[in-house]
């Protein structure tokens, strides 16, 4: 067995290389319900002894006290967007957080729309 690290391997263990992967416990797939612009809100705090809820998890659920999108908590966290979703799923599948999805947009074939954004124009 050789010892010996090459600077390529060593490369590889360089810890913002790591420490999500280690986050997530090694998952890489989060649930299709959190995009990037899903909307996550906490309904049930942490008391902080729950089994299974790493500090990462506990701040997402500070964090969510005020609803908050996927691309805000990966920005507060500074954590990459798909360990934020993995995250998220667990904490929704323990009924920590809530997800809404955006509302769509607006019908672009809607006339009233049309004539809203011209009576807008006008008035400038």
């Amino acid at each position: 067995m050789n010892l010996d690290w090459s600077p390529d391997e060593e490369r590889l263990l360089d810890a913002p290389t790591i420490r999500p992967y280690v986050i997530a416990r090694g998952r890489t797939e989060a649930q299709d319900r959190f995009d990037l612009i899903s909307l996550a809100v906490t309904i049930r705090p942490t008391t902080g002894a729950e089994i299974g809820l790493d500090p990462e998890h506990q701040a997402i659920v500070r964090l969510c006290r005020r609803a908050m999108s996927v691309a805000e908590i990966a920005a507060h966290l500074d954590l990459p967007a798909g360990i934020v979703r993995v995250l998220l799923g667990d904490l929704f599948d323990r009924g920590f957080v809530a997800v809404q999805q955006p509302q769509p947009e607006m019908d672009v074939l809607d006339e009233r729309m049309y004539k809203a954004v011209l009576d807008g124009l006008r008035a400038l």
